[in-house]
């Protein structure tokens, strides 16, 4: 089951501060809404925009919209309705459509479905705000809520997912509703097939196990449309991990490698029963690392996965490309190796990387704490406390650390930058005695 979860509150701290330059629609233009919807055809299903067929290549996250569309996308996923109007506006200026999240609280966050009054409360506010959005030219879909089948227990969850996708179809008959699942299994489509028959078709989050999922689909009983919500690097969960159970990072030049193969032999191969994707995350968060998940830097620097996602997007690569890793140690060991440092002592780190447009690379460094104060399913976490680097230059990305006096678990972190705006990343665990 995933774990990740991308909310509406989390969603606003993080990427709130880099958030799209939108432009309103002119004061008094009457929102004229783009008829979505799902055709089956003789192989399997379409998803139809203004009667043509629009396979979606679409970037999760609400930032840098206009490198979705220089990247050769064509939708952006929200989990909630924060800031819609702008989000709307923003896509329609980039010509954009918009996957607008419907908030439905899960029951992980102590939401009983038990309690009717309390469904028919959250049926209202979510019926406000499709009544609110509906004919605006830029929305494509309807996702309501996101992995409501995480750490839950209570099945009428479905069939209050279905009073919604019910209601939608009465009050707006021109965007198709889903539902988001985290991953796919045989007791959630048997639920959904049979309480939540509303769904015009099935979204479902999924990682490590993309490369798999069409098999997956149809060996667990779904024999609608499906799309790609949320698709990425190797999981915190389910990847390898160190001998204190941290887990350890792809740089960013294996998840470049891991979503091409991924989409190539995923998404691109289903395309008569998967509508589409949207990649994860088109932005930057914190989520057991700053760069786990993120394409972009803080600071917003793009990573080689963003070079991928034009060439898998548009059929070319950009004219600069980001700068590629190859290797990465500290103390002659890798990120897997459980690299154990004593207090004080010094160590030489070495990143190796070029850059395929010969730019000149400069390396910055950082030390964080291992995060501990962590989310479950993508909720929102603070980055953890830097610790002051003492660290000698050697040049070529090459240093001389010092280990934190502090026994614990730790993480060096390395950006390499071609001076362009792109950037790899990469980080090593390690605990100190």
């Amino acid at each position: 089951m995933q774990k990740i979860f991308y909310g509406a509150i989390a969603m606003c701290v993080t990427i709130c501060s880099n958030l799209f330059a939108a432009e309103t629609l002119p004061v008094g233009e009457k929102l004229q809404p783009i008829k979505v919807e799902v055709r089956k055809t003789e192989k399997g299903f379409e998803l139809l925009r203004g009667g043509k067929p629009y396979f979606v290549k679409g970037a999760g996250g609400t930032s840098y919209f206009h490198r979705v569309a220089a990247s050769g996308g064509n939708s952006v996923r929200t989990w909630g309705t924060s800031g819609a109007k702008e989000i709307l506006d923003s896509a329609q200026k980039n010509g954009l459509t918009v996957m607008m999240g419907l908030w439905v609280a899960p029951e992980r966050h102590g939401f009983n479905y038990d309690d009717e009054n309390a469904v028919k409360k959250q049926f209202e506010k979510v019926k406000e705000e499709v009544m609110k959005y509906k004919d605006h030219p830029a929305l494509l879909s309807w996702g309501i809520g996101n992995e409501l089948n995480l750490s839950y227990s209570n099945p009428k969850v479905w069939k209050a997912v279905n009073d919604i996708a019910k209601m939608i179809h009465e009050v707006d008959p021109n965007h198709p509703a889903t539902t988001v699942l985290a991953g796919i299994n045989k007791k959630e489509i048997e639920h959904i097939n049979a309480s939540a028959k509303d769904l015009d078709f099935l979204s479902i989050n999924i990682y490590a196990d993309l490369d798999v999922l069409p098999a997956r689909v149809k060996t667990m009983g779904w024999n609608g449309a499906y799309m790609v919500t949320e698709w990425g690097p190797t999981g915190h969960w389910e990847g390898l991990e160190t001998e204190w159970k941290a887990p350890v990072e792809e740089t960013s030049s294996e998840k470049a490698a891991v979503y091409l193969s991924r989409y190539k032999y995923s998404v691109e191969k289903d395309k008569d029963i998967c509508l589409g994707s949207y990649v994860f995350l088109w932005g930057q968060k914190q989520e057991r690392t700053p760069t786990w998940y993120g394409l972009f830097t803080a600071k917003g620097e793009e990573s080689e996965v963003i070079d991928v996602m034009q060439y898998l997007w548009s059929g070319a690569f950009p004219k600069n490309r980001a700068p590629h890793l190859y290797g990465f140690t500290l103390d002659n060991k890798r990120s897997n190796q459980s690299v154990y440092l004593k207090s004080g002592a010094t160590y030489n780190a070495e990143v190796d990387a070029f850059d395929p447009d010969n730019d000149q690379l400069s390396y910055r460094w950082e030390v964080l704490l291992e995060a501990t104060k962590v989310g479950e399913g993508g909720d929102h976490e603070d980055k953890p406390e830097a610790v002051k680097m003492n660290f000698k230059d050697n040049g070529k990305g090459k240093i001389s650390l010092t280990a934190p006096k502090a026994s614990g678990a730790y993480r060096l972190f390395v950006y390499v930058a071609d001076g362009k705006n792109k950037v790899a990343t990469a980080n090593i665990p390690f605990y100190v005695k």
